[in-house]
């Protein structure tokens, strides 16, 4: 999804000689890509070697556990009563999960110090419902606020600055790339004219850091949801320079332009991003359906191939009779669902709406964690009763 961009130095020609400025040796390429040879890449040029390991430390079991293994309830998980945490790794919750992706909550106070992230397993999808601060990365940095979408392919190394404590993420990890629907884009790549968003809407990094510095530099790496520790011998931000597709990129999720028509639209209209075996949609403000007979609510309908995954991040959305700001849906495949009792006809003649949800959409069933059943409404899944 991401197009061609470059900072820093790089030499005129990939896989040749880059010579230190007075006589003060190579630097060093690194080619930093994802499935084999053949997904998106870039080439880094690294001041020092980045194989120096100093020193391996201890391991810690990550792995979500499943409280509810079979799911057929729909359930209300209330996602802002999770208390607030200290760091940004150890504040991460999981409350839903299956084998393509995982789904957690944070609330950090702060970020990651004087150590840095690498997730090896998993493309992550951050949601920054509150807060603002700074992510910095080996191919440079990118400033984000509320109600952005951080997009960080794995293998990415970055740390994480708040500017302040009160902070509030929704994180989608995938196994799998994470890209823009297919359907959005040309044979080149380009987002079409159709596409809800366009290049312009992207924000990439910028600021490149280059540390030319050696020490003892901590390193966390998840693999195989297991958080290793590593210590290496550089600082992992000494690259000069670096072009190519890999990198990470941020979105308003208000600067998605939504797509409406004279009756109601399915979901798809609001697919944001996709990946192996599930969706993310954005639901943002909008003006609703003009027929004359219109019904702006959605109809009932049957995820017999789905589990449906809504997070609640603003204004009063009219399908729910009662939800707050921080509140997660989940509606599984299997049993219908639809607007709450009297939403159907209070969206009768109503214009347009303010609400700001993030959906995620998975073709395979979801686990829940304690974690989420700690935090659920345990009466939401009668709320259909009149």
């Amino acid at each position: 999804m991401p197009f061609y961009h470059r900072l820093g130095q790089i030499p005129h020609k990939r896989h040749t000689v880059f010579e230190k400025p007075n006589g003060g040796g190579l630097y060093y390429e690194q080619l930093f890509g994802t499935e084999g040879f053949s997904g998106m890449s870039s080439l880094l040029y690294h001041v020092h070697r980045p194989t120096m390991v100093h020193e391996i430390g201890t391991s810690v079991d990550l792995t979500p556990v499943a409280a509810v293994q079979r799911n057929l309830t729909s359930r209300m998980i209330k996602g802002w009563h999770l208390p607030q945490g200290q760091g940004f790794l150890e504040s991460r919750t999981p409350v839903l999960f299956n084998n393509d992706l995982n789904i957690a909550l944070a609330a950090p106070q702060t970020g990651l110090g004087t150590s840095f992230y690498k997730n090896a397993d998993a493309d992550e999808l951050i949601f920054v419902h509150q807060g603002t601060g700074l992510l910095r990365t080996f191919v440079g940095n990118l400033r984000f606020g509320p109600e952005d979408y951080l997009v960080i392919p794995r293998g990415m190394i970055y740390t994480v600055e708040f500017d302040g404590p009160d902070n509030r993420l929704f994180i989608v990890e995938s196994f799998s790339p994470i890209v823009s629907p297919k359907r959005y884009r040309n044979h080149f790549g380009q987002l079409l004219e159709h596409s809800p968003y366009c290049e312009r809407d992207l924000r990439r990094p910028e600021n490149l850091e280059t540390h030319d510095e050696k020490g003892e530099f901590v390193l966390k790496i998840r693999k195989e949801h297991f958080l290793h520790t590593v210590v290496y011998a550089s600082h992992p931000f000494d690259v000069v320079g670096w072009d190519g597709y890999n990198y990470p990129y941020a979105f308003n999720a208000r600067d998605f332009e939504p797509i409406t028509g004279r009756v109601h639209q399915p979901p798809p209209v609001h697919q944001t991003f996709e990946a192996h075996n599930f969706v993310v949609c954005t639901f943002a403000p909008r003006m609703y359906d003009y027929h004359p007979k219109a019904i702006p609510a959605p109809y009932n309908h049957s995820n017999i191939d789905s589990d449906e995954v809504l997070y609640y991040v603003d204004g009063d959305f009219m399908s729910r009779n009662h939800v707050e700001k921080g509140y997660i849906s989940l509606h599984p495949a299997g049993i219908p669902h639809g607007p709450h009792p009297g939403a159907y006809e209070r969206s009768i003649g109503q214009k347009e709406t303010g609400e700001l949800a993030v959906m995620v959409d998975t073709f395979k069933p979801l686990r829940l964690t304690q974690a989420a059943l700690n935090l659920e409404d345990p009466t939401y899944w009668k709320s259909w009763l009149e």
